[in-house]
Parts: C-alpha cells; structure tokens; sequence
C-alpha cells in the first residue's frame, strides 16, 4: 500500500520507537525514504542503482588505505609516491560522482519540508514530476553530452597525469562524469516511473493532506515580490540575477531538492541569458544583454565539476564523516554517559552537563550534525525524561550539543570554507578552537544555572551518590582513547606534521582501530558507518554540483558586481558592513542549509571583505587574518541555522528520536536560549577578534 505521509515524516515515524537501535541505523533511516510504490519496472531500476552503489561505498575503505599508506611510506620510508595522491582522487570523485544517483533513488537529497510536509503524496509526487522534467532533464543532458566530450577528448590524446610519476590514462577518472550522470538518468527515471504509476492507481491515502493551491499561492507571492525588487536595479543583466536568487528561493518552497532545483536554475537563466543576448526576448520591453552565455559555454561547468572531484582538499570529506561515524558506532558515547553520570550524578542538571560535555567531545571527531543528534537523543532523552527532566531543556541540550561537531575542529563545513575562500584549512581549524569550546562554556555555565534557579527543570535524581575516585578513574578510562585521537588527528596538522586530508585519512583508521578495541565492530555496523558515509557525502556533493552551475552562471550575469555594490553602497563602514553581511547570513539560516550558504553566498563576500579595509591583528604570522576572522564569524553564525526553523536540521533529527512525550513546540521552545548562547558566543569573537586569530598564529 502506498504511504498517504511525507517521506521524512514516514522515516519518523518508523522510529519514534527505536531508541535501543544502533544510533547510526537509525541515522541512516531517517536519512533514506524508499519509494512505497512498487511498480516492477521503477523498482528494478531502483535496485540497479542501489546495487551499485552498494559495490562503490566499499572504495572509501580503499581511500583509507591510500591516504594511509603515503603518510606511512613518507615517514617510514622517506619516499613520496605522486601516484597514491592521484588515487586518492580517484576514489573520492568514485564515490562521490557515483552517490549522487544512490542518493536520489533513497530521497536522501536535503529539501525545504515547510509546505512540502503539509501536501498530500499525490501533490509531492506531481512536483517531483514537474521538477524531474523541468530542472534535472536538462542538466543531465548538458553533463552526459558535454561530460562525454570532455572524456573523449582525454582518451583520444590519451591524457596522463602532468607528474611524470603520476598515474597514465587521466580520462579514465574524466569517463566517471558522463557515466555517473547515465547512472542520475536511470535514477531520475525510476523516480518518474514510480510517481507516474502512483498518481494512475491514484489511491485514496495519497489524496491525505493539502492539494498544490498552497504551493502556487507562495510562488505567485515571490513572484510578486521578484517584480518588485528588478525596479531597484536598471540593467538586464541586474535584474536576471535578482529574478534567479528570488526564482531559486521561490522553488526550494516547493519542497524540491536543493541541489537540483540549484542546477535547474542556473541551467533555465542561462537559456533566458541566450534569448537576451540575441535579442529574442524585445518583446519583454527589456534591453538585450552581452553575458556571452550558452550551450556550450555552460559546458565549461564539466570541467569546474572534474575540478572539484580531483580536488586534494575535498577528498578530506568522507574521512572525517567516516571518522566521526565509527566513533558513534564504537561505543564511546555509551561509555562516557555511564562514567560521566556517576561523576555528576548528585549536580543539579548533572546528566544535562553530561549530554554537553560529550557533544563537546564529539564535536572534535566529527563534523556530521544528525549522527550526533541521534546518538545524543538516542543515549540520553529516555533517561531525562526518567529523572523529570523539563521536555523542552532536555531538547534543547541535546539539539544544541550536537551543532558543535559543524564549529569544533575537524569540521566538514570548514574544509568547505577554507576551499571556497582560499584559506588554509589548518588556520582555519585552528581559529575556529576558542570560539567552539567558548559555546561549548556557554552551554555549560546555562545548564548549571538554570538547573539553580529553577529546581524542577533538571532534578538531582532519586537514589544518586557521591562520585568517588573509581567515577573519575572510570571517566578517564572512557575519555582518554577519544581524546588521544583527537589530539593526534588535530595535533599532526596543528604541528604541519600531516595535511588536514593525510589526519583525516589516519583518524578514519584509527577510530576503526578503536572500534575493534572496544569489541564493538561488526560487519553489519561496518556496511552501515560505509553507507551512511557515502550517502552524506553523496548529498554534500550533489550540492556543490547544483551550486557549480547556479554560481556559473550568476557570475556571467554579474551577479558578484552587482552584490559586490549593493552592500558597499550602504555607507555602513567596515564594521557596520560586516555585521549587516552577519545579519544576512543569519535570516538566510532560516531557509538555506550552511552547505549552500557556504558554496554560493560565501565566495561573493571575499572581496567585499577584503575591500573594507579591517585592522584585525595576525600576529605577523596570518596572511589574511581579516578573511580568518570573517570566515569564523560566518561559521558561528551557520551554527544557528541548524536550530533555526523551518530548515533546522538538528531538530529535524531530534524528532526522529526523541520520545513522545516530547512535542514539536517543546523542541522549538529548548532551542531558544541555545540561539542566543550561539549569538552570545559570535559577540565575543566580533568584538575580540584574536579568539580567532591569534591560536593559528602562533601554531607553526
């Protein structure tokens, strides 16, 4: 029988009452939504994909190994093996070029539920259908047309690597574009087929819920407003990219994946640019534009995506989520909420204070903000909710906790940053220290507070004792493992001993080695830490695709010019224009994630930046310590959308794992004065700016 709920809300559903389930299952179930029709045909073709990506998310194991074995071989053996470099792009652009189709056939992709939520199956599935055809037919075309061309031309001159010790036949890595976008049309399709089935039978559960009038009412609004705001500017060019931002935003409330409804666009205004530019489009009244843009032009992007798979800095991606995911499968967290308890069993807030201080720890081994909210939620709602614990501080605690993995160094969203601005990914690491444990402080010093002010909100439990030395003998046996990977993750950069991508590659191994240590790894919780890695990765990725070509063509437009202006035309000066960028990126928080924050809005401020002339200190050691310090504003700021409704990932997750004696508006009424922390803790590196800069001065 098909499913009359949302995708996401049957993933909660599902496991409302799975508590004892291993964390990262549970994860990984809410992550994926399988189609409930079961047409023969969509269904093959769905096992057909999966299938495959089943054999590829073993090649992360194989990208340990390399990563591994250079920095093994160039300390023990003082040789350097240019190839091992090669084959490690190799791997991630597999991996990643190949996941992006797993993770459409699994609805894994990340969207804005707002309305969606509240529409019918059979509406959702009629987007889907408009949005397949409309925004990802036409990208698909462009990369399998263009991808193959692009291959082709490598394979005929038989391209080698440029290191004359390097790995020969470079089009084989060049051939995985066109193929894994033939392998994104077979997904595309199943999608189709299983929609179009759906609505025929056209079954009474999915007519459950509001039909599309809710959809067109809000595009008709932004419409509305899109029109409006193209009287602001003069230019065609200038008004095509307002009418793209607002158009990109206008159908992210469709519910639509981000990452595709961001290449559709970008895809749909680069035609619109065309008929501009030869002055097919008089009729609009407009003038005709000289943007250049194309068909074939827009196939420049093939080559920024190969740019991106082949990118030594990114390959770091799926070795910390791996990292991190292995650490939540080793059993660390139950041991350190054991020990930690017996330690603060007889402090008002105790198990709270618990909850923070492994997020805190977490934090440090990963930057995967749903696998710590689920573990988090999973280890310790039930016992809150036990000891009488306020529904709303027991969600906010544990929804709070889990956002510092995005801050606290090694973070996913700072390799990202750090790629984006051209920054070093160890400065960034390193600046990011003081602000993360500084939150982590905030958090502390509230629940120790308000656990004093307000008794009945986080009670001592009945029957707890004194901790005694055997409690803190027992929390450094559980501690100290953790703690010295993290150390020799992050102290081999902070010391320029490895690259941030060698210590990710070391710190996927040796959390497994600690796994094994701790008699915690199976099989079966191997497959789901390589799944859940290659389907978060597969999302990420599928974003940075969308957000190559959205950025693409809102550059050609003069899209960064035209901001670029904008912001300086305030006359707010240095300080006044950094907190306005802080307050944008703040309000976009409510409806963007961080990752297309961080790909698209965040490379337009750089010059912007770099213009205002900012006097922050470096130390004499920091090339751009005004763009470090920046760039950490933003990441704290970030930090907030993850609490934020209606995108709020971390309450997304916690849904999907807390009991049900807590509701909706308790989550959203916890999260309240962890938002103002967050912002507390940004006031302190804005207005003391060495917090930031002054650590990755003095590391080297």
């Amino acid at each position: 029988m098909a499913d009359n709920t949302h995708p996401r809300d049957a993933g909660l559903d599902r496991t409302q009452n799975r508590a004892s389930d291993d964390p990262i299952e549970v994860y990984e179930h809410i992550l994926e939504h399988d189609d409930q029709d079961r047409q023969t045909v969509a269904v093959a073709l769905d096992k057909t994909v999966k299938g495959i990506g089943n054999v590829v998310m073993w090649a992360n194991l194989l990208l340990v190994a390399a990563i591994v074995s250079q920095v093994s071989m160039r300390y023990l053996l003082n040789q350097n093996y240019p190839k091992l470099d090669e084959i490690q792009w190799h791997f991630y652009g597999l991996v990643t070029m190949i996941g992006i189709s797993y993770a459409l056939v699994t609805d894994s992709h990340v969207r804005v539920d707002l309305l969606h939520m509240q529409l019918s199956r059979r509406a959702q599935r009629i987007i889907e259908v408009i949005g397949i055809l409309a925004l990802i037919v036409p990208f698909i075309y462009l990369m399998i047309d263009q991808g193959y061309d692009y291959f082709y031309e490598s394979w005929r001159v038989n391209e080698r690597s440029s290191s004359p010790t390097g790995l020969p036949a470079r089009w084989a890595l060049k051939a995985v574009i066109p193929i894994s976008f033939v392998l994104l049309a077979l997904a595309a399709l199943a999608r189709l087929i299983h929609d179009g089935h759906a609505l025929f039978t056209n079954l009474a559960e999915e007519r459950e819920g509001k039909g599309l009038r809710l959809i067109v009412w809000a595009l008709l609004g932004f419409g509305v407003v899109a029109v409006a705001l193209t009287f602001l500017v003069h230019s065609t060019e200038e008004k095509l990219v307002i009418a793209m931002f607002l158009t990109f935003i206008a159908l992210l409330f469709t519910g639509f994946p981000v990452a595709w409804t961001l290449a559709g666009v970008g895809v749909a205004y680069c035609g619109l640019a065309y008929l501009f530019d030869n002055g097919m489009m008089n009729w609009t009244g407009l003038e005709e534009t000289l943007t250049g843009l194309d068909y074939l032009t827009l196939g420049a992007v093939v080559n920024r995506v190969y740019a991106t798979m082949s990118n030594a800095v990114l390959v770091a991606l799926p070795m910390f989520i791996f990292m991190g995911l292995m650490l939540d499968e080793s059993g660390v967290a139950e041991r350190l909420m054991t020990s930690m308890q017996r330690l603060f069993g007889t402090v008002r807030g105790g198990l709270a204070i618990t909850v923070t201080m492994i997020g805190i720890i977490l934090a440090a081994s990963t930057g995967i903000i749903g696998a710590s909210v689920v573990l988090l939620g999973v280890l310790s709602l039930p016992s809150m909710m036990e000891q009488k614990y306020s529904p709303s501080l027991a969600a906010g605690v544990v929804s709070a906790s889990g956002t510092l993995g995005i801050l606290i160094p090694p973070s996913i969203m700072l390799v990202i940053m750090a790629d984006q601005m051209a920054l070093s990914v160890g400065d960034l690491f390193m600046a990011a220290v003081f602000p993360g444990v500084i939150i982590g402080a905030l958090y502390l010093t509230y629940i120790f507070v308000i656990a004093l002010i307000k008794r009945d909100v986080a009670p001592v439990p009945a029957g707890a004792k004194r901790p005694d030395w055997n409690a803190v003998k027992d929390v450094l046996i559980a501690v100290l493992p953790t703690l010295g990977l993290i150390l020799a993750v992050l102290g081999s950069i902070f010391a320029g001993v490895t690259t941030p991508t060698e210590a990710s590659g070391v710190g996927a191994l040796g959390a497994t080695v600690l796994a094994l240590g701790y008699r915690k790894l199976t099989l079966a919780k191997l497959v789901n830490v390589l799944k859940a890695t290659f389907n978060t990765t597969a999302y990420i990725f599928a974003i940075f695709l969308g957000a190559t070509v959205f950025s693409y063509v809102l550059r050609e437009l003069g899209g960064d010019a035209l901001i670029e202006d904008m912001i300086g035309g305030t006359g707010f000066g240095a300080t006044g224009t950094v907190i306005m960028i802080l307050f944008i990126v703040f309000l976009l928080g409510f409806v963007l994630d961080w990752i297309e924050i961080t790909l698209i809005v965040l490379p337009l401020m750089r010059p912007i930046v770099n213009g205002l002339g900012l006097d922050i200190p470096g130390f004499g050691a920091i090339d751009e310590p005004a763009l470090v310090w920046f760039v950490i504003l933003v990441a704290v700021t970030l930090q907030t959308s993850f609490l934020t409704p209606p995108v709020g990932f971390a309450l997304f997750y916690l849904k999907g794992v807390c009991p049900p004696e807590i509701r909706l508006t308790d989550i959203y009424k916890g999260i309240i004065p962890f938002v103002i922390l967050q912002l507390t803790g940004l006031a302190f590196v804005f207005l003391w700016p060495a917090l930031a800069t002054w650590l990755p001065s003095v590391a080297y």
